[in-house]
């Protein structure tokens, strides 16, 4: 029997953990900075260590000989462990360093999709000191993004008239990613409902999975601080209540013939995961940004409805035949709703325990799933960290039975956590709806 490495211990990991195993092919190999019992339960091997301690991570790598290895977190492939596994001879699900700045560097995304002709750029400009910050955001009137050049999970990213009230608020914004990063990027401010778009990639070959639409902001109806990820969702037609046909295809196109211009540029196959955040506008589809790896919470929606192996479509990509399979997924509605420490993300409590009692029964309409996320489990007991701790995902033929799944089990878990009660609810997603038929005088 094979074996599989899996890098990292978040919910994300526990579902890949899930579908490497499903169909009891191959042994799974993990290395984690910490204990997630769901993984925990899925691995033969199992080995904590930090997640930047590369030189651990290619000694447990020649220790366990895996066929492939399959990269969850961000860091290790922004850091190049793909590139350093190669080296071994071991390939991953995952691209190398060169193509990861897809993720890495704001600006190398937006000035390959500008130097390739890609559309789907908003108006942008990279500056690497304040010399002429104020004047851009003044020429886009004041509506401006500001994104340090780097690594931030999302939550380095702050708008005006969210984040920022007023263009010198964005200036001082601004120099300080600058001390950061020394790259800053000025976006003109985009509106309109977001949603990801997760695509195996190998080479040239680009093939989807369903959009989902996560839920950034920490508290109920959109506000509060933007966070990890709250809760997210997919619909049976594989589709969103929001998105019509051409905006899929317009996003697909864009991941299309951003995989052309990485080989291009790098010379390199891309071999993994691109995830796209894109918006629906008024006059389209634009890019936020692009990741190099599955997405937390989207993976929770889309790989429990993977008919095919996980297994076969890994292989083809590191094997460069992933043109030749076809990949096939349930038409079902899910909806992920992320149990958090309280006070999270700016205070979360940290160290305390946390219980999960018996869940709920899905019954024959549906099917609820647990994942485990950033929690540590010791001697049988489990613990918060800073981040998320658990998601449910309910599964079902409709998004409302799905979301009714979702939400009875959060009552399982007791301890100071909180979640959002709102994530696939029908009030929320009408207003999406809505918003869109607003932007586009429908």
């Amino acid at each position: 029997m094979k074996t599989v490495l899996l890098i990292g211990n978040g919910a994300r990991e526990h579902a890949l953990a899930e579908a490497l195993t499903r169909t009891g092919r191959v042994r799974l190999a993990t290395y984690a900075k910490a204990r997630n019992p769901g993984i925990v339960a899925c691995s033969e091997i199992y080995e904590t260590g930090s997640l930047s301690d590369h030189e651990a991570i290619v000694t447990f790598a020649r220790k366990v000989a895996p066929a492939f290895a399959v990269i969850g977190p961000d860091d290790p492939i922004a850091e190049g462990v793909a590139d350093l596994l190669l080296e071994q001879g071991i390939v991953s699900v995952a691209p190398l360093k060169t193509l990861a700045r897809l993720e890495s560097s704001k600006s190398f995304t937006r000035d390959l999709m500008k130097k390739y002709g890609i559309a789907g750029n908003p108006r942008y400009r990279v500056f690497t000191s304040p010399e002429g910050v104020r004047e851009f955001m003044e020429e886009l009137g004041g509506e401006f993004v500001v994104k340090a050049d780097g690594l931030m999970g999302g939550k380095g990213v702050k708008v005006s008239g969210d984040h920022l009230a007023s263009i010198d608020e964005g200036l001082a914004y601004a120099r300080e990613c600058l001390g950061d990063a020394g790259r800053v990027v000025v976006e003109e401010k985009l509106v309109g409902p977001e949603f990801s778009l997760m695509s195996f990639v190998e080479g040239m070959t680009v093939v989807d999975m369903m959009p989902v639409q996560d839920h950034k902001r920490a508290y109920e109806n959109d506000e509060g601080p933007n966070t990890g990820g709250m809760g997210s969702y997919s619909d049976a037609n594989q589709l969103l209540p929001f998105l019509s046909q051409e905006d899929l295809d317009a996003a697909h196109e864009m991941t299309v013939k951003v995989a052309e211009a990485l080989l291009k540029e790098t010379g390199k196959r891309y071999k993994g995961i691109m995830y796209g955040g894109f918006m629906v506008v008024k006059e389209g589809v634009r890019l936020i940004e692009y990741n190099a790896r599955f997405g937390d919470p989207e993976t929770m929606n889309v790989l429990p409805l993977l008919e095919t192996d996980f297994v076969d479509i890994c292989e083809a990509i590191v094997e460069e035949r992933l043109s030749e399979l076809p990949i096939v997924f349930k038409k079902k509605a899910t909806v992920c709703k992320y149990l958090v420490p309280e006070g999270y993300p700016i205070e979360p409590k940290v160290g305390e325990k946390i219980t999960v009692g018996e869940l709920p029964q899905a019954g024959s309409k549906g099917e609820l799933k647990l994942y485990y996320s950033s929690v540590d489990e010791r001697e049988g007991q489990l613990y918060l960290s800073s981040s998320r701790a658990i998601a449910f995902v309910g599964i079902a033929d409709t998004l409302e039975q799905a979301e009714r799944l979702a939400e009875s089990a959060c009552g399982s878990v007791k301890g100071p956590i909180f979640f959002r009660h709102d994530v696939g609810t029908r009030q929320l997603i009408e207003k999406r709806v809505a918003l869109v038929k607003e932007l586009r005088g429908r």
